[in-house]
């Protein structure tokens, strides 16, 4: 009697540390069906290099970060000359001269004899098919080196985790999130700060279908492209064909790409929470669809790059907005503003490039405010 009594109280906190220990709710939008590392038994590793093997290998896994797994040093220092395209200032990014950079695009930058960075921040850690990484409570930190998503890799989920301190002072010295080549990815509750490039980047080759959601993009930095405290390199969304779902984001203290949108890109904007940013959020080139609803722009001196080469539809009219319905499925949704430029985009032609997708639903932007307090690591 005593045996089985142990037996089915083992059995009863396993399966107590497994519901714990797994991704909370679903993807909406473009990445609907997203299943990650499924029902796979939570790993837990306990070293940089076990949390590196994890990710990149060919099985099925949910894991678990149950501390800071802190890159810093882990693969060295480098010294070597850059250069200094936005200023000499202390708040100014020094630039990496990575591939001859500095000579190729910013000749004329006076030039930086000595940069020390750390080497484990310029490459993310690889991240192979059907794995979800996720963040046990507020405990899941990466320090130091981001993740990429290559080589069509697919059906992956980042959940509350937050990525930092990744070379913040120097251009080129690393990004948190690459993804290039991929397909079926949802980052969910995940916060990036001080990085030294970009928060999230889906590169040239086709990402396909993403979502992200409720993650706080914090720009707040030391040093920056435009040395005023806002970080630039936020989000750069090119690809082929892409489809990106953007929701319920707390987007703050930038001063650029926030996202810049490239390529063929479609992307659905909804429910963000656009906050201090001191130069332009948006950014389209030509090819990009955009449809942003829903959003709050708050503090934003521009809610747009001028004079966008891409299109957009920004739900500013009630009669338009109608029309979203035969294609998104519900009635676009109006923008806010407050202290804060705005979208002009109104061009309803890109609205069947969403028929028959997995569009997001999309409250109010009055909804939208309370996103400060729901997006990000630790509040899920």
């Amino acid at each position: 009697m005593r045996s089985s009594i142990v037996v089915a109280a083992f059995a009863a906190f396993i399966s107590s540390v497994t519901a714990a220990d797994a991704v909370k709710g679903a993807a909406e939008g473009f990445a609907k069906g997203v299943t990650g590392g499924g029902n796979a038994a939570p790993v837990y590793p306990t070293t940089t290099a076990q949390l590196i093997s994890y990710l990149k290998d060919a099985s099925p896994r949910v894991i678990v970060l149950t501390k800071t797994f802190d890159f810093t040093g882990t693969e060295g220092k480098v010294t070597e000359s850059g250069c200094a395209p936005w200023g000499t200032g202390s708040a100014c990014q020094v630039a990496i001269n990575k591939d001859n950079w500095c000579g190729n695009y910013q000749p004329k930058a006076p030039k930086v004899s000595k940069i020390t960075y750390d080497k484990a921040g310029v490459l993310g850690m690889t991240v192979g098919s059907n794995k979800s990484l996720i963040g046990q409570g507020a405990k899941g930190v990466i320090k130091g080196k981001g993740v990429r998503i290559v080589g069509g890799a697919k059906n992956i989920i980042i959940q509350n985790v937050r990525f930092t301190d990744i070379n913040p002072a120097y251009v080129w010295g690393g990004d948190a999130i690459t993804v290039d080549g991929a397909d079926l990815l949802w980052i969910d509750h995940v916060t990036t700060d001080l990085i030294a490039r970009q928060h999230i980047v889906l590169g040239n080759t086709a990402s396909n279908r993403v979502t992200i959601s409720n993650c706080e993009i914090n720009g707040a930095t030391g040093w920056s492209a435009t040395c005023d405290g806002h970080h630039y390199w936020g989000m750069y969304f090119t690809g082929s064909s892409d489809l990106v779902t953007l929701k319920g984001n707390y987007i703050h203290h930038t001063s650029g790409r926030s996202p810049k949108v490239a390529g063929n890109t479609l992307l659905h904007a909804v429910n963000n929470y656009f906050y201090a940013n001191s130069q332009h959020a948006f950014e389209a080139d030509s090819g990009a669809k955009i449809v942003a609803e829903g959003n709050v722009f708050q503090n934003v001196k521009l809610a747009q790059q001028a004079s966008l080469a891409g299109k957009m539809y920004n739900s500013a009219s009630a009669t338009t907005n109608a029309q979203c319905k035969a294609y998104l499925g519900h009635n676009c949704v109006p923008n806010a503003y407050g202290t804060s430029g705005a979208l002009t985009g109104t061009d309803t032609s890109i609205l069947a490039s969403f028929k028959g997708k997995n569009v997001a639903a999309a409250g109010t932007a009055e909804s939208a405010k309370n996103v400060v307090n729901t997006a990000g690591y630790g509040k899920i």
